[in-house]
């Protein structure tokens, strides 16, 4: 009896029975492709606005590049040379580390203890909820506006309440060893609203019965505490520092529009000066070498704090 063999197509791919062509080991050519085609558009607009940008930043880093037109002659590691040897480079890079080292602690923190509240508060949960979030959704020019006016000696508020007191007025955004804390303090109140909403979330989702197994038990409310909610906490915290340190490394709008990275630069980030060096000095050759550098110091932290929280998991099992 002759063995019927199924019809293969010229390049080898076996059909199925409805005609649809098959790959060799006998996956369908839609199964295969079909996900490639629905992240296609993703692709390119991924290519094209961040892979692409990232590729020629590194380019232009090894060349004279310039806004006004001029130069693009090629300078090999000059402009590396140049980063490690400018002063200005390292105390901003300085700045900027201190800003997060001071702004992290309490924007994690203050969250949780507002989320905590939050979640225990009954009939006024939902004003909590609000009036701690509200100021997340602020643009960075009214939270500048509005806390510029509040440090301001003579009639500001805080100047008022210290004056109240019996103290001194401080000129809070023009004194080198006070301006870096006015900013911390505005962008606390700012943006802990997302760290808040994070935590909350992750609150509600702590099983109830937890909690009555517990009290039933004899455990307390800080028992409680320390023995349920922060343990099972502890993955949204290391998410929650690892943005954060990413986002106070960022910083730039807010010291910009309060102090322009003064007085005598003592705020100055390094996200700023890579913008002075390029949209300023139209440097942009050297501004990309700034910015890589900036990329790796950003790359090592996110580093540490994954190793760092992954060996507290570890620890927690």
């Amino acid at each position: 009896m002759a063995v019927q063999t199924s019809p293969r197509t010229p390049t080898g791919t076996r059909r199925t029975s409805t005609g649809s062509p098959r790959t060799p080991t006998g996956q369908p050519w839609t199964e295969k492709w079909g996900g490639l085609l629905f992240v296609a558009p993703f692709l390119v607009l991924f290519g094209f606005f961040l892979l692409w940008p990232t590729l020629s930043g590194l380019w232009n880093s090894f060349f004279n590049k310039s806004l006004a037109g001029v130069g693009g002659e090629f300078l090999g590691l000059a402009n590396w040379r140049e980063v490690f040897h400018d002063p200005a480079v390292w105390s901003s890079l300085k700045n900027t580390l201190v800003f997060t080292a001071m702004s992290t602690p309490p924007l994690v923190l203050t969250a949780l203890v507002m989320a905590l509240l939050a979640n225990r508060t009954g009939v006024f949960g939902w004003f909590l909820r609000f009036a701690y979030f509200a100021p997340f959704v602020l643009p960075a020019t009214v939270v500048t506006l509005i806390w510029v006016w509040i440090y301001q000696p003579g009639f500001g508020l805080v100047n008022g309440l210290l004056t109240s007191a019996g103290f001194a007025e401080i000129d809070w955004l023009n004194t080198e060893n006070r301006a870096m804390l006015a900013v911390v303090i505005t962008t606390v109140w700012w943006t802990v609203g997302f760290n808040f909403l994070l935590y909350l979330a992750a609150l509600q989702g702590i099983p109830e019965h937890l909690y009555e197994a517990a009290a039933i038990d004899g455990a307390g409310d800080r028992q409680q505490l320390f023995r349920i909610t922060l343990p099972l906490l502890s993955r949204t915290t290391g998410l929650i520092v690892v943005l954060q340190l990413v986002a106070s490394l960022k910083i730039f709008d807010q010291i910009y529009l309060m102090t322009v990275g003064g007085p005598n630069f003592s705020t100055r980030p390094i996200i700023q000066y890579i913008y002075e060096s390029g949209f300023t000095s139209y440097r942009i050759g050297y501004a990309s070498a700034i910015s890589y550098l900036f990329f790796v110091v950003i790359v090592i932290v996110s580093i540490a704090q994954f190793k760092l929280f992954s060996g507290r998991k570890e620890d927690l099992r």
